[in-house]
């Protein structure tokens, strides 16, 4: 499976499969679409009301790794399940910094130097 996210011309998009009113915010794996499009799987606790849980996807986002809620945007599915959000800065660095998340979070960095 592909990573969910790709590079853009001023950063990364990033696809999301969100689920809102869950018991704890947190990013939970990666899971494929029926189109076999990978998706981060986000969950949240905020209800998908007048934008609540867009705006705890993005501080959820922001808080792992670390930059500013400013730089995330929605671009996509602001009212689906399935979002693609906009990560804005350097496409290399943005990259580099989710390979090395990915990694970390699924143990594959143990042995690296």
């Amino acid at each position: 499976m592909r990573l969910p996210w790709s590079p853009a011309d001023d950063g990364i998009l990033l696809t999301l499969r969100v689920t809102p009113r869950a018991r704890r915010n947190a990013i939970e794996g990666m899971i494929a679409d029926a189109d076999d499009q990978a998706r981060l799987k986000v969950s949240v606790t905020a209800v998908a009301s007048e934008g609540a849980a867009n705006k705890a996807v993005i501080a959820l986002l922001a808080k792992t790794w670390r930059m500013p809620k400013s730089a995330i945007a929605i671009v996509a599915g602001a009212a689906d399940r399935r979002k693609t959000v906009h990560i804005a800065g350097d496409t290399t660095d943005l990259t580099a910094r989710l390979d090395r998340w990915w990694q970390k979070v699924n143990g594959l960095d143990k042995g690296c130097a």
